[in-house]
């Protein structure tokens, strides 16, 4: 057992911060939180008197050890270029976790990620979340199929100009038509029943559509503009399919419409030029307004545009830039959990939850803050090899 004892405990719930023992079993959860806690003799102590206790930070939306850190092309398995519909690939099966990027990750404290597919493709596969420590993804695994990437605007419409996919039209008509393919396979498997005779030939990617189709898992739309935006919405509805926004970089400008819909938002990546025409309206000040307005949302690096590591540097600055402390904080803990359906394991400080934790001298929104202990699943992370 682990106890990190009294330290100022943020635990994502409460907004005021409040001095406290954390106390993790054998098996890697947290068993109780609370001042003067019993602490067996035989359990390992953490002093962090003076020091900031948060959940692990969970990052909603990244390619972490897809696109493999300094290695180029023979690396990359971000995006498979060879076809526009691929919802039947999954993370799991390209995600390196020697990449050195997730011990960075690890050291500075961002403990679970969602991690998959890139933008290239209209329909890209499936998102994987997972711990940021282990040598076998098998079992870093939080969630295996955590969404479907699908994607808007500028990047199919650049990757397969030539091809088959010239405008906006014809990436949501690639969208509508796999849908209305998987709605169909759906209802003649129903119809069929246990007649093997009469069920459809297999088909590997309206097989992988299905689960979202019964709303077992989202749609994970990539789109900056605000009409891709809608467009995104405008498609979940019209097919009864749950969503999530992701970039979501001219949110700021709809804000009313975003509250409306009630939707996940995963906004970022902020710390980086406006390299193409649809992201000339970025600005971290977008969380905290549509934070304030009600949404639930989420802070993402999208590493490696931004190293998975300055994931709370990016809090910091959309805090810098008008965001609530407290509302920044939940955006990489609580509301990234929730954004990727795995907050019942992660993204507090509570009984029953994994033993995710981060003692920190100073704020995670500080630069000169530095990392003191990680705990993943209960267990220390080396800081040192």
């Amino acid at each position: 057992m682990i106890c990190i004892q009294q330290g100022l405990v943020h635990d994502a719930v409460h907004p005021t911060p409040y001095i406290a023992d954390v106390l993790c079993s054998d098996e890697g959860k947290i068993v109780a939180v609370g001042e003067n806690l019993d602490i067996p003799a035989y359990c390992t102590v953490i002093d962090a008197a003076g020091r900031n206790v948060y959940p692990g930070f969970v990052e909603a939306h990244c390619h972490l050890g897809m696109e493999e850190h300094g290695i180029g092309f023979e690396g990359d398995d971000t995006n498979e270029c060879t076809d526009i519909l691929t919802p039947h690939l999954r993370a799991i099966d390209a995600i390196n976790p020697m990449d050195p990027t997730f011990r960075e990750a690890a050291l500075a404290g961002v403990t679970s990620v969602c991690t998959g597919p890139g933008s290239a493709n209209v329909v890209g596969g499936t998102f994987a979340a997972v711990k940021t420590v282990g040598r076998r993804i098998d079992d870093m695994i939080i969630r295996d199929a955590a969404a479907m990437k699908c994607a808007f605007g500028e990047n199919p419409k650049r990757v397969y100009k030539e091809k088959c996919n010239d405008s906006r039209m014809a990436t949501a008509a690639h969208l509508r038509g796999l849908l209305l393919r998987a709605r169909d396979y759906d209802e003649r498997l129903r119809q069929a029943g246990d007649d093997v005779s009469k069920r459809p030939a297999y088909d590997m990617k309206l097989e992988a559509m299905l689960p979202v189709l019964h709303g077992e898992m989202p749609l994970k739309a990539h789109a900056h503009r605000a009409d891709d935006l809608f467009t995104a919405i405008r498609i979940a509805k019209e097919f009864g399919v749950r969503l999530t926004l992701e970039h979501v970089t001219e949110g700021h400008l709809i804000v009313e419409e975003l509250v409306k819909e009630g939707l996940p938002l995963a906004v970022g990546p902020s710390l980086t030029h406006a390299s193409k025409f649809e992201l000339k309206e970025k600005t971290f000040a977008t969380p905290g307004i549509l934070a304030r307005a009600g949404c639930q949302v989420s802070i993402i690096t999208d590493s490696p545009v931004i190293p998975q590591n300055y994931l709370p540097l990016c809090a910091g600055l959309a805090v810098r830039s008008g965001m609530d402390k407290f509302d920044a904080l939940r955006a990489i803990t609580l509301n990234a959990a929730k954004h990727i359906g795995i907050q019942d394991r992660v993204g507090s400080i509570e009984p029953g939850k994994d033993a995710d934790l981060v003692v920190m001298s100073g704020e995670c929104f500080e630069v000169a803050s530095t990392v003191d202990a990680v705990l993943v699943n209960g267990q220390n992370v080396p800081l040192h090899v």
